[in-house]
C-alpha cells in the first residue's frame, strides 16, 4: 500500500456542501482515504510520504476540457487573425508538417505547462496523424488525459490533412483499442471530428455509432464564429446544434468547444440534451470569436466546463487565467453579479470532470475519489491579505506560478513547484528545436 499525507492546509473540497476544512488530506493507493484533523502518535509511523502544506491551500486538480496538445508549439506563430484564417494559412499548414517526433515534443512541452499550473485532467484533440506518439507522452509526464485523433475527411477539409474516411476511423478504433484504458485508467480515448465543415455527415454518424459501441467521448468544436454557422447551414439546411444533434453528436457522450454562437433555442436543446459545453474564453478572445452565453446556459441547466483551447490562440494553458476571465468578461454583458467566483471554480473542477464523464472519480476532495489535487501558496502580495474570502482569492487573484504541488492519482508530479516526471530542460531543448524545424517546414 502506498500512502502519502498532505497535512496542515486548508482544503477547499467543492463536495456538496462546499465545506472549506482545516485538515490533513490522506491518500491510499490513489485514492482519497481521509480528510480530517492530523493522526497523532503511533499512526504517524503509517504516514508514508508526507506534503507539509502548512499555510497553503488544496483544491481539487483543475480540469480542462479542451486542448490541442499537437499545437504547443505552434506558440506565437499565428497571431492577430481570424479564426478561418489562423486555421488556413497557420494552422493547418503547421500541423500537416507534424512528424512522430514533433507531436512528442509538442504534448510533452503542453503537459508539462498543464501540470505546473495545477491542471490535472484534460480533454485533448490531437491532428491528424502520429496520436500515438501523443499518447506515449502524456503516459510518460503522468496527466490525466482523454485524447484522440482528429478525423477530417471532408473535400472542403486541407489537403494535407484530409483522409480517407474507412481508413482513417479503421485507424481512430486500433488507436481506441490501444490506449482507452491504459496506465491504470488514466488515459481514455475520445473521438475527435474536428468540425462540420471538414467532417462528411457519414463520418460523424459513424463517430457516433463506435461512441456508443466502445462507451467513449465525442470532442469537437461547434458554433464557434458567424461564418462557421453560415457553413454548415449552406452545407446540411440546418442550424449546426441541430445539424450535430441530427448525427448523434450530442448527449452526455458529447463535448462541444466554444459554442459561441448559440441562440435561446440552441440552449435549450444543449440543456435537454445534456451535451457538454467548453468554454474557452482566452481563445474566443484571441480569435475575435466572440463571448460565449455562459450565464444563460448555466441558467438553462446546461453542462459547462472550461478550457484553454491551443497555445497559438490563446497563448498559455493557464487555468487561473480562463478561470479570471470567464468571470470577468460576463459581467459587463450581464451585470457584476453574474459568474460569481464560486461557480467560475465549479466549473474549472466539477464542471469539468461532469463534461469528461469522471465527475464520480475527480473533481472535488471527497473520501474514496481519485486523489488528483493542486497545492496553492497564496502568501504572495497579489493574493492578501489572508483574511480575504479564499475562494475569491484562488479565481480572481491566484496565478500558476502560485501552484506549489501537483498529485495525479495519488503520485506526486510536482513537487516545491518542479516538475518530476520529467526533465524540464530537455522538452525545452527538443520542443525548440522541433518548433523551428516546423515553422521552416510549414513556411510560416
Amino acid at each position: 500500500m502506498t500512502r502519502l499525507s498532505l497535512t496542515g492546509a486548508r482544503v477547499v473540497t467543492l463536495d456538496p456542501k462546499r465545506r472549506i476544512l482545516d485538515a490533513d488530506v490522506v491518500v491510499e493507493d490513489g485514492r482519497i482515504r481521509r480528510i480530517g484533523t492530523r493522526a497523532r502518535g503511533a499512526a504517524d509511523k503509517k504516514a508514508g510520504t508526507v506534503l507539509d502544506c502548512t499555510g497553503m491551500v488544496v483544491i481539487p486538480g483543475l480540469v480542462q476540457a479542451h486542448v490541442h496538445l499537437c499545437q504547443t508549439l505552434f506558440r506565437g506563430l499565428a497571431d492577430d487573425l481570424a479564426l478561418e484564417d489562423w486555421l488556413a494559412k497557420r494552422i493547418w499548414p503547421l500541423e500537416a508538417a507534424h512528424t512522430e517526433e514533433s507531436v512528442y515534443w509538442s504534448a510533452m512541452l503542453g503537459a508539462a505547462e498543464l501540470l505546473l499550473g495545477g491542471t490535472t485532467a484534460i480533454l485533448d484533440m490531437e491532428t491528424v496523424r502520429h496520436t500515438d506518439a501523443a499518447f506515449h507522452a502524456l503516459e510518460s509526464i503522468g496527466i490525466r488525459a482523454t485524447a484522440g485523433k482528429c478525423l477530417m475527411d471532408a473535400p472542403s477539409a486541407p489537403t494535407g490533412l484530409r483522409e480517407d474516411t474507412e481508413r482513417a476511423l479503421a485507424e481512430a478504433m486500433d488507436l481506441c483499442a490501444r490506449w482507452d484504458g491504459r496506465a491504470d485508467g488514466r488515459l481514455r480515448w475520445c473521438w475527435a471530428p474536428r468540425f462540420v465543415p471538414s467532417c462528411t455527415g457519414p463520418l460523424l454518424r459513424a463517430v457516433s455509432d463506435l461512441a456508443e459501441k466502445t462507451g467513449t467521448l465525442i470532442h469537437t468544436h461547434a458554433a464557434e464564429t458567424p461564418v462557421e454557422l453560415e457553413m454548415v447551414m449552406r452545407e446540411t439546411g440546418q442550424n449546426e446544434i441541430a445539424y450535430l444533434d441530427a448525427v448523434g453528436i450530442s448527449g452526455e457522450r458529447a463535448a462541444l468547444a466554444h459554442c459561441v454562437w448559440v441562440d435561446g433555442e440552441g440552449i435549450a436543446r444543449l440543456a435537454r440534451q445534456r451535451t457538454g459545453i467548453v468554454h474557452c474564453p482566452s481563445s474566443n478572445l484571441k480569435l475575435g470569436s466572440g463571448i460565449a452565453p455562459v450565464p444563460e446556459m448555466l441558467a438553462a441547466g446546461c453542462r459547462v466546463a472550461i478550457g484553454a483551447d491551443g497555445a497559438p490562440c490563446n497563448n498559455r494553458l493557464d487555468a487561473f487565467t480562463e478561470m479570471r476571465l470567464a468571470a470577468l468578461i460576463q459581467k459587463p454583458r450581464r451585470g457584476p453579479e453574474a459568474l460569481p467566483a464560486a461557480q467560475v471554480l465549479e466549473l474549472a473542477t466539477l464542471g469539468g470532470a461532469r463534461v469528461l464523464g469522471l465527475e464520480r472519480e475527480v473533481g472535488s476532495i471527497e473520501v474514496g475519489k481519485l486523489a488528483d489535487l493542486a497545492v496553492l501558496d497564496l502568501s504572495g502580495p497579489h493574493a492578501q491579505p489572508e483574511s480575504a474570502d479564499l475562494v475569491s482569492r484562488i479565481v480572481y487573484s491566484a496565478r500558476a506560478s502560485d501552484v506549489r504541488h501537483v498529485i495525479v492519482g495519488g503520485r506526486v508530479v510536482v513537487q516545491d513547484g518542479k516538475l518530476r516526471t520529467a526533465k524540464l530542460e530537455g522538452i525545452r531543448r527538443e520542443a525548440g528545436a522541433h518548433a523551428r524545424r516546423l515553422s521552416r517546414a510549414a513556411r510560416v
